[in-house]
């Protein structure tokens, strides 16, 4: 399997003094995606726990429901130089009966920030791939127990602390249990993996739980939470718009700014309780 650091030297300039050292740095490198060996995506990940992130990207894409719509994940052997395995090729092979996705490795999804569809196409494109929506999700959590989320997130951030240069996602309970914790260069990416261990451990949709995120709450985000059949979405960070209408629309209950006590809830407020 491939690194998650790498250490490469470093100048360091302090009070106009210079110094040499050795710094770490957060691996980046392409994973690409197949199913039933055809290209589906390309995503730049940090190596590690690859198997979730391709299990919560067909969850979050609508391609499977759970655990028992994906047969198979492996990766192809022989994809790098002289035959070397490079673990950057994961393929995947759906169950009998499940439909396979219809684009390749060209589609822009409507996940991604820049692919130029208007706000109702892409709220209309997740509203025909929704399968968990939360909106009936009667849980509840404490703006204690969230204002203590960001705190527990960062804890087990340990790649963070190294490099300083990872996104986090976490799933907690309504109490603040954590759950599962993943970290990636890609906020996306992070999801995805904490959604994946979802999967494999058949625990979807994920009723009466929070995810926690270490940046903004985009659309996409917002997305793979309706996704999975997350009731509460929390970020440290601002929300889009977008993330904003798509969250009231899917019934998910989305919090910004989360940082310590001061916290602000955009939709789904009667989830939070004082």
């Amino acid at each position: 399997m491939g690194r998650v650091t790498v250490r490469r030297p470093v100048v360091s300039y302090l009070r106009r003094t210079p110094r040499t050292r050795v710094d770490s740095l957060a691996v980046e490198e392409p994973l690409e995606l197949r199913v039933g060996g055809r290209a589906l995506a390309v995503t730049m990940r940090t190596p590690g726990h690859d198997v979730e992130l391709a299990h919560g990207f067909l969850l979050s894409e609508g391609v499977v429901r759970g655990l028992a719509d994906v047969a198979v994940a492996r990766y192809c052997a022989g994809a790098g130089p002289d035959g070397v395995n490079t673990y950057n090729v994961l393929d995947l092979a759906l169950a009998e009966g499940v439909a396979p996705p219809e684009v390749g490795v060209e589609r822009n999804f409507y996940t991604t920030s820049s692919c130029g569809v208007c706000g109702k196409a892409a709220l209309d494109a997740v509203r025909l791939k929704t399968r968990h929506s939360p909106a009936g999700d009667a849980a509840s959590v404490d703006v204690g127990v969230l204002a203590g989320l960001p705190d527990a997130l960062r804890e087990r951030q340990k790649v963070f602390a190294s490099t300083g240069g990872l996104h986090a996602a976490g799933l907690f309970t309504a109490s603040g249990e954590a759950l599962v914790v993943r970290e990636d260069v890609g906020r996306h990416n992070a999801v995805d993996k904490v959604l994946g261990w979802a999967v494999l451990n058949d625990r979807v949709p994920l009723t009466g739980t929070v995810l926690v995120v270490s940046g903004r709450a985009s659309f996409e985000l917002v997305q793979k939470a309706a996704m999975a059949g997350v009731p509460v979405l929390a970020a440290v960070s601002a929300p889009s718009s977008l993330a904003v209408e798509l969250a009231d629309e899917q019934g998910v209950t989305l919090v910004g700014f989360l940082r310590g006590e001061s916290m602000n809830v955009y939709t789904g407020h009667e989830r939070v309780t004082a």
